[in-house]
């Protein structure tokens, strides 16, 4: 069986990705959750993972780190990791490329953190460009291949690497236009993503340098989490 190495439910994006990928296909796996340290991951994630960070997804004592790679390993294994049609697969993979690269901006003004929801600080050019961009995209799959996913009718990986977002749009507010805006409640009522909120709010780890990112980001209305 697949064992997945992950980080706190409720701040580790990267995380998520892979772990509602394989919980919605139904793909067996152990999860490990080990909470973020402060500063530095390396010395704590290195014995299992070589670049010191997670997701890490290991095989028979065989290591694929970084999502995007963990999503390819997959896909050589199981059905349905990515869209069947060859557009609709080129396009899936384009889309999910440009989510594992790009939006820093809206990483860095809206980290996501599960449990609380934030009245933002007023929003950077950078953020606006990256929040349009994010409804254009969606907006073009959800046209372009039907919906009720980005590239058609199934939950795939390219829904996967923008899970992340939806928690960040309820969080902090974020709106879109056209199809795009009932696109993040659509994520967020899939069974997978409702049972990783539940665990997320359960936490009670509490990671001083996301915590600083949220406080940065804007004022916390309301705090659903478990106390510390």
């Amino acid at each position: 069986m697949y064992l997945l190495h992950i980080a706190n439910k409720n701040y580790s994006s990267w995380s998520l990705r892979p772990w509602v990928l394989m919980r919605e296909l139904g793909i067996p796996f152990e999860e490990r959750l080990t909470p973020f340290p402060t500063g530095s991951s390396w010395a704590l994630y290195r014995p299992f993972s070589p670049s010191g960070r997670v997701p890490c997804l290991v095989e028979d004592g065989w290591a694929v780190w970084d999502s995007l790679a963990i999503a390819e390993y997959l896909a050589e294994r199981h059905h349905g990791v990515w869209p069947v049609e060859a557009k609709a697969r080129a396009w899936a993979r384009s889309a999910a490329a440009e989510m594992h690269s790009s939006f820093t901006a809206l990483r860095g003004s809206c980290p996501m953190n599960c449990g609380v929801r934030v009245e933002p600080f007023p929003m950077a050019d950078a953020l606006k460009q990256d929040i349009f961009r994010l409804g254009d995209l969606w907006n073009d799959g959800l046209n372009r291949f039907g919906g009720p996913f980005l590239a058609g009718a199934h939950f795939t990986a390219v829904d996967a690497f923008f899970a992340p977002v939806a928690f960040r749009a309820q969080s902090y507010g974020l709106a879109f236009e056209g199809a795009a805006a009932a696109y993040p409640a659509r994520l967020l009522a899939l069974a997978g993503m409702r049972d990783w909120y539940e665990a997320g709010l359960a936490e009670t780890w509490r990671e001083p340098d996301h915590e600083a990112e949220v406080r940065a980001a804007g004022t916390i209305a309301e705090d659903l989490r478990a106390s510390a």
